[in-house]
């Protein structure tokens, strides 16, 4: 036995305890994880999971080497640690580093449980499941099944290696233009090209058989280029019907390869089209976790917190190292989803309870929206909200005063199991409760940091509550109205929130002017009159907006297919869904390069730029505000060699441009 491989085994069996409690802690708390499956890696490895994205085994290609150097000089020059990786599959796979003191690896442990969770019960992550008809996602092997044709494809002595690579290249340039608001499927345009053609090409056989034409003459006049001239006029009217957001399979089904010897278009090779399948269907798998990174990420810390702090998961002697391991990753700078994503499900739990306490107080006789701030007194709500000594404390010595806690607190099972010594309490005093106990224990709006929340409700939501109160004399006192208090709202509410939100949702409906304050969050943005940057708004409207640009469409210009029959002559028309941000036009060209090789023939982009003119800038100087910039249509066009660039009138873009309808992020079809 080599010594690496005895000191993974060493590590594994000290942490088995760890990995069994926090999956009975994590289900006692209500989630439902996938089982997981924890491996133990040492450095070197660890680096190269996250290269691949947390799988062992993926296709070649030069990214993968990139993404490892990338995370190396990360670890060697200070820039952060990897504490953990965990992939979405049933079961998941969790990966420890074994160089991790005791405390890391309990953090990681229970953070990944709360991923597990989250991959199993958030339908984003089931749309390319169900759509599978899988019970279980087995991304692994998917992945692995994928690495190894493309190897086979390399491989082939009749296709270039470096053919292969570039292809690749091509259609990663495209990885994250799919319909992610669609489930994956692998014949997304119906009926395809093949049954479309083969009947234009009957249609055209039999007008041409019509005219009694010399092959001589069929030859020399109506050759492949007529051909595909008059294919086009087919289609013209609808190819497609409508802006089609899956480029990969719009290209996948229609585009060519152009063949330099025959200087024209040609039909894919079966390898082409295999990989761009392929990739696609991994594009479609690695959406749902660009979708909610910031939920998923704060889900996994909000749990976490909760376990490792909150029920002392992290022992006496380990706590100081959790807490630097949390102050790490919550603090690293930038936009942290980390950070952002457990704020705002603590915002969602804690407005949740105080709703619920609200709702509760103006049921109770002679209170109402317009007085209940004068009649009641907050500071006396949250001491009676607190939970019962018994409860909060709970140790080999209190057992009896447990006994005494109502049913609906006390797993009595666990409790005798206690008693009688087979149960360790003192280190898992969670054990003896129930789920209902458990969020008693932890109610939101008792804790130091927050219990400021309760009185610090606005007359506007007093009187939004207080007027959709239909039975608003159900209590006779407000001590009969707390004893009827849900404790596990805020955290049964979290939960409905991560079965059907993405990250463009969540923010979309909880990032609310209270959260901005609260948090201190405020929008900066570059002044053209001072030359330099400067906050610009700590308005939550701002706030948002901000905020959905960069998690709409992954963060990534979303690019559409309008045309691929663009003025009737066979080329693609790409259009920019502009949102106020323009496109890098050096980066544009380049994508427009990439994408030509997919679809064989010209290639052109509309898009919309901002322009500012120095005169307006001087202007805006000495007035001291921002000078306004003008929005104007540009066509870009790709031929295979050369580029054109050409002004549109506004007509032509009005329907690519920006207007209030880009930041309305939640149509219903998204969450249907």
């Amino acid at each position: 036995m080599s010594f690496d491989r005895y000191e993974a085994k060493r590590e594994a069996s000290k942490l088995q305890e760890p990995v069994d409690e926090a999956r009975l802690l994590a289900e006692k708390l209500g989630l439902a994880p996938y089982p997981v499956n924890y491996w133990i890696v040492d450095y070197d490895e660890m680096n190269e999971l996250i290269a691949y994205g947390g799988f062992q085994h993926r296709y070649p290609h030069w990214r993968w080497g990139m993404q490892y150097d990338k995370q190396q000089k990360q670890g060697q020059y200070g820039g952060g640690k990897a504490f953990e990786i965990v992939n979405n599959d049933n079961p998941s796979h969790a990966f420890l580093q074994e160089s991790n003191e005791l405390a890391d690896q309990k953090a990681v442990i229970t953070h990944v449980e709360a991923h597990a969770d989250f991959f199993a019960n958030n339908e984003w992550f089931g749309m390319f499941t169900d759509a599978r008809g899988d019970d279980e996602v087995d991304a692994a092997a998917m992945l692995e099944r994928h690495g190894r044709s493309i190897r086979e494809y390399m491989a082939d002595p009749d296709v270039e290696q470096a053919e292969v690579e570039r292809w690749i290249d091509n259609v990663l340039t495209l990885e994250d233009t799919i319909d992610q608001h669609q489930t994956f499927s692998a014949s997304h345009l119906l009926g395809g090209p093949d049954a479309d053609d083969e009947e234009l090409d009957d249609d055209l056989a039999e007008k041409l058989s019509e005219l009694d034409l010399s092959d001589e003459v069929l030859e020399e006049v109506f050759d492949e280029e007529w051909v595909e001239d008059q294919e086009g006029d087919g289609a013209a009217a609808s190819f497609p019907e409508t802006p089609e957001k899956d480029v990969i399979a719009f290209l996948r089904e229609h585009g060519k390869r152009y063949d330099e010897e025959a200087g024209k278009a040609v039909e894919f090779e079966p390898w082409q089209r295999d990989i761009m399948e392929m990739l696609r269907a991994e594009s479609y798998y690695f959406a749902a976790q660009k979708m909610t990174k910031v939920m998923n990420e704060g889900w996994a810390a909000y749990w976490e917190s909760m376990m490792m702090g909150e029920e002392a998961f992290a022992g006496a002697d380990e706590f100081l190292s959790y807490a630097d391991h949390q102050a790490r990753v919550l603090g690293s700078p930038g936009l942290n989803p980390y950070k952002l994503g457990k704020e705002l499900w603590e915002y969602v739990e804690n407005t949740t309870n105080r709703r619920e306490v609200l709702d509760k107080l103006l049921r109770v006789e002679g209170i109402s929206w317009r007085n209940v701030a004068d009649t009641v007194d907050f500071d006396d709500i949250l001491e009676q909200l607190e939970p019962p000594d018994a409860l909060d404390s709970i140790t080999s010595d209190t057992l009896d005063a447990v006994a005494e806690l109502p049913d609906e607190y006390v797993d009595r099972e666990a409790l005798q199991r206690a008693r009688d010594g087979e149960i360790d309490v003192d280190k898992y005093p969670w054990k003896v409760l129930t789920y209902e106990g458990l969020a008693h224990r932890h109610y939101s709006l008792t804790k130091r940091q927050n219990r400021g929340f309760l009185k610090r409700v606005g007359q506007s939501e007093l009187e939004r509550i207080g007027r959709y109160l239909f039975d608003d004399a159900v209590y006779e006192s407000v001590d009969e109205a707390l004893d009827d208090i849900d404790h596990a709202r805020g955290w049964d509410r979290m939960r409905e929130i991560r079965e059907s939100h993405n990250d463009v949702t969540f923010l979309d409906e909880f990032l609310t002017q209270e959260f901005v304050d609260e948090n201190e969050y405020f929008t900066y943005e570059y002044s053209q009159a001072a030359g330099q940057n400067r906050v610009a708004s700590t308005d939550y409207e701002d706030v948002k907006k901000k905020l959905l640009l960069q998690f709409t469409n992954f963060g990534k210009p979303t690019i559409v297919v309008q045309d691929g029959n663009y003025n009737n002559r066979n080329e693609l028309l790409l259009a920019h869904r502009y949102n106020g941000v323009m496109l890098d036009i050096e980066q544009a060209q380049r994508t427009l390069e990439r994408v030509f090789d997919l679809w064989g023939r010209p290639v052109n982009l509309m898009t919309i730029v901002k322009t500012v003119d120095e005169h307006d800038i001087e202007v805006a100087k000495r007035r001291n505000r921002e000078p306004e910039p003008e929005e104007q249509g540009l066509l870009i066009r790709y031929d295979g060699s050369t580029f054109e660039e050409r002004e549109l009138p506004w007509e032509e873009v009005e329907d690519i441009a920006a207007s209030d309808v880009d930041y309305d992020t939640k149509p219903d079809d998204w969450l249907a």
